[in-house]
């Protein structure tokens, strides 16, 4: 039987510092929630070589004092908690006293802080958990922590760190969610001696992530702001036709806090159902803020993932947020021409701006220094003592008999290291919109006057509230697909004939209320039906009268179709039915589903007008009044646009008369 050994100090805090410390990122993350937790407003973090070799996080928070300092380095020990009931009521980021002491036992660790009360700071070195200095000294206030040669003593970690530019883009990510986390706190994040983007601060949500992914994704968002049983959800979610290819740019933050929800992600993307196309993903950057007792984050070592008590109301939080900003910020998208570009014009220069390296005085420096400069001082005063009574002649020029090293005083080394806790404010966001693109301002939406509130199982989605608007008048049509169209306040419009038409049949489809538009055949139409087929087209006989179908089942396996929606009498119906029959077979027991949801889809896109179909101009005026007067009208259920506007103004400005 092997000997069962009781590890060494060294090695048992290697592996609990490789459960916590995984990559460079793991390290910056830890740190700087830290600094947030320390109430800094300035947090600047710079790395090389993708942190293997440097990292340094920067800020202006309260600091420690030179008694506490050594205590920070070990393991579970924190400020956050003194008793057990301090868990039920976590609001700090980091709690449980593991970062620092995990990433001293795998690197070289360099840190300096200061109180504002205090007149030194202090200077404190550790090395794979073995302090080698603990001395006071001058330093500006907050605290300053350099990481040099992540995993110097564990080499087999080291050799499985990844290239310099991902683990560098690991960070970037990183420090991107905090930024956006924590809006009213200005970061600064500096790669290989370049800053690659810095926030103002300013505490606007939309400034934190206009600083983050730029102009072009935060034009396409629209404001979410709702509450439900305690859980306030707000922040920003894109418009349908601006989704992205992956669900990277999903961002929650509970309790300022980034975390990974898949139950957040459904709830998002069911909001979303038939808006956006198959292979897209909604974008977000959604603010989830509900009482600490309700959630659980310490499920994950690195608190990347969090449980909730009440999963459904978190869920029905999330979606009806979502649904109702969508359905209330309107859903029409100006159609974007290029401006015209000025080749002449010289391209911004790159920043190049390097930060200063922070400097640490030791005491010993300081009196000597602060002891000279007063006997200089006592001397000019003696000197200007001595011209006044007319013992010494004016302009005669007195030197100590020692030297005087010419170095800093301490406010001048304040003065001079000011600049390293503070990061440079981003410009701010432009007020005015950008020429070309559909600019959103964060303060241009207000929260809708009505919501959604789901007290029960089947709650009905928000109706778009009818809202008087202009006139429309339809001009003409082009390429036999596009309806032309414009408004009594100088708007033009152009309308997808068959997504709109689509649209607007799966909308009567999905509501069940097709009865009104059900019409009686005078010869039955027959369908041979796989007895799994005609099982489930028999389970779901009411379903499909609500759309409008009324079938006949005693001829199995044959269904035969008494009457259907007038509205696809003209199309192949054996294909039609062969169709619902095949969707309703996949999924009989659940036509809530999305199997459902395609299934119209079929035949709402079957049943629709076509392009080049000949339609006259009073069809095509009742169409564009339809789309136009109705929010639920903007995508067709693939998830394409309908509609596209276009101001006057701005088709003036393409022909330069503006």
């Amino acid at each position: 039987m092997a000997v069962i050994n009781v590890l060494s100090k060294e090695i048992s805090e290697l592996i609990a510092a490789g459960e916590v410390i995984e990559r460079p990122s793991s390290v910056i993350k830890e740190l700087v929630e830290n600094s947030i937790d320390s109430g800094a407003r300035h947090i600047t973090v710079e790395i090389k070589n993708g942190g293997t070799t440097y990292m340094r996080v920067t800020d202006d928070g309260c600091g420690m004092s030179y008694d506490d300092v050594p205590k920070a380095f070990l393991r579970h020990a924190t400020s956050k908690i003194s008793e057990k009931d301090d868990l039920d009521n976590i609001m700090t980021l980091g709690f449980r006293g593991e970062a620092l002491a995990s990433v001293a036992a795998v690197s070289r660790v360099e840190l300096m802080t200061k109180q504002s009360d205090e007149t030194y700071g202090t200077l404190y070195n550790i090395e794979g958990s073995v302090e080698t200095l603990h001395d006071r000294g001058g330093c500006p206030d907050g605290t300053t922590i350099i990481i040099r040669d992540l995993f110097y003593n564990v080499p087999a970690r080291r050799k499985f760190m990844k290239k310099d530019v991902t683990e560098a883009n690991a960070v970037s990510q990183i420090l991107q969610k905090i930024t956006m986390s924590h809006p009213d706190i200005a970061f600064r994040f500096i790669r290989d001696n370049r800053t690659e983007f810095s926030s103002s601060g300013d505490g606007e949500l939309f400034s934190a992530v206009y600083a983050v992914y730029g102009r072009d994704f935060a034009r396409d968002l629209i404001t979410v702001d709702y509450e439900y049983e305690g859980i306030r959800v707000s922040g920003f979610t894109v418009k349908p036709l601006y989704s992205k290819t992956n669900r990277a740019f999903q961002n929650f933050f509970v309790n300022g806090r980034y975390v990974k929800s898949k139950l957040c992600s459904a709830a998002l993307e069911n909001a979303y159902t038939n808006m956006i196309m198959t292979g897209k993903f909604p974008a977000c950057v959604m603010l989830i803020d509900l009482p600490p007792a309700t959630m659980d984050v310490n499920i994950h070592p690195a608190k990347a993932e969090v449980r909730f008590t009440n999963e459904k109301a978190v869920s029905d939080a999330v979606y009806y947020a979502v649904k109702n900003a969508l359905m209330a910020g309107g859903l029409l998208y100006e159609f974007e021409l290029k401006p015209r570009v000025d080749w002449t014009q010289k391209p911004p220069e790159e920043d190049k701006s390097v930060q200063q390296e922070f400097m640490f005085t030791p005491v010993e420096d300081i009196e000597k220094t602060e002891k000279i400069l007063t006997a200089a001082k006592r001397i000019e005063e003696a000197v200007q003592a001595a011209q006044q009574a007319g013992v010494v002649e004016s302009g005669t020029e007195i030197r100590p008999a020692v030297a005087v090293e010419e170095k800093p005083s301490v406010d001048t080394i304040k003065e001079e290291k000011a600049p390293v806790q503070t990061a440079a404010k981003s410009e701010k966001v432009p007020a005015e919109p950008v020429s070309g693109f559909s600019y959103i301002n964060s303060k241009s939406f207000m929260k809708p006057e009505t919501v959604v509130p789901p007290e029960e199982k089947n709650v009905p989605e928000k109706q778009s509230e009818w809202t008087e608007k202009p006139k429309i008048r339809v001009i003409g049509e082009a390429f036999g697909v596009y309806i032309i169209a414009e408004t009594e306040d100088k708007t033009m419009l152009m309308i997808d004939k068959h997504a709109a038409h689509e649209r607007i049949i799966f909308e009567q489809l999905k509501s069940r209320n097709c009865r009104q538009y059900s019409q009686m055949l005078m010869t039955g139409i027959r369908v041979l039906l796989t007895a799994d087929e005609f099982s489930a087209m028999e389970t779901n006989a009411e379903l499909l009268e609500d759309m409008g179908f009324v079938f006949d089942f005693t001829e199995r396996p044959c269904v035969v179709a008494k009457a259907v929606p007038t509205f696809i009498m003209e199309q192949d119906m054996e294909e039609i039915i062969s169709e619902i029959a095949d969707n309703l077979r996949l999924h009989r027991q659940n036509p809530q589903s999305r199997v459902l949801d395609d299934m119209l889809h079929s035949v709402a896109c079957k049943a629709a007008i076509r392009g080049n179909d000949k339609n006259d101009i009073t069809e095509l005026q009742a169409l564009a009044e339809q789309v136009y007067g109705d929010e639920k009208i903007r995508h067709c259920p693939h998830g394409r646009p309908v509609i596209f506007t276009m101001s006057k103004s701005s088709i003036e400005r393409q022909f330069g008369r503006a």
